[in-house]
C-alpha cells in the first residue's frame, strides 16, 4: 500500500503540500516512502495520526495499550460512542478510522504496552518516532531507543492548558535527558 501511494500518478490529494516549493513532489515522493511510529493514541496520539496520514506518511504503526471510554471521546477525535461501547483497543479503532481518511497508507495498529522489552520492536523499520504518550517513563524510554538506532524522534506532552514539543535528531541535537535527567515530579 505504502508503495501505491510513493507510485502515485495521481497527487491531486496533495495538491496544496506539492505546492509549497521547499516541498515539492520529491518531498511528497518522500513522506509516500517513510514509515512512521505513534506511540500512544489518546488525544496527542490521535491528532498526530490523521494529521500524518492526511499527508500521505506510506506507513503508520500505531503502538497503544489502552482500550477506547466513554470519557475519551470529547478529546480523542478519532472516536466515537460505539468503539466505547464495544471496549475497541485505541490502536484498532485509531486504524479503522484512519484507513477510511486515506486507503493508500499502510496502517499497523500495535495492542501492547511500551516497556524496555518490547520498545525496540515497535521501532524496527521507521525512519521518525513521534510522542503521544502521557508520562515520562514511556518518554523515556522512546528517548532511549531513539537514541540508541539513530532515529529522529518528536517528543509532545500537555498539561492542562500546556503544551511543550521538542524535535530530537541523535547525534544533532541534545535528548530528552539532555534536558530532563529525571522524571518531573
Amino acid at each position: 500500500m505504502a508503495e501505491a501511494v510513493a507510485a502515485s500518478s495521481d497527487w491531486q490529494r496533495y495538491a496544496r503540500q506539492i505546492r509549497y516549493a521547499p516541498f515539492g513532489l520529491d518531498g511528497q515522493r518522500r513522506l509516500a516512502q517513510s514509515q512512521v511510529l505513534i506511540c500512544g493514541c489518546g488525544a496527542l496520539g490521535n491528532m498526530l495520526a490523521q494529521l500524518l496520514v492526511r499527508a500521505g506518511v506510506g506507513r503508520v504503526r500505531i503502538v497503544d495499550r489502552d482500550v477506547v471510554d466513554l470519557t475519551n471521546i470529547h478529546r480523542q477525535l478519532l472516536f466515537d460512542e460505539s468503539d466505547a461501547a464495544q471496549g475497541l483497543p485505541k490502536a484498532v479503532a485509531a486504524a479503522e478510522k484512519l484507513r477510511r481518511i486515506n486507503t493508500e497508507v499502510q496502517i499497523e495498529p500495535m495492542v501492547a504496552d511500551i516497556n524496555p522489552s518490547t520498545i525496540l520492536r515497535f521501532c524496527e523499520g521507521v525512519h521518525c518516532i513521534v510522542d503521544g504518550t502521557d508520562n515520562f517513563e514511556t518518554r523515556f524510554l522512546i528517548n532511549e531507543a531513539a537514541v540508541r538506532l539513530g532515529i529522529p524522534w518528536v517528543y509532545g506532552g500537555c498539561l492542562g492548558a500546556e503544551g511543550q514539543t521538542m524535535t530530537i535528531v541523535p547525534g544533532k541535537t541534545g535528548c530528552l535527558r539532555c534536558l530532563m535527567p529525571a522524571c518531573p515530579p
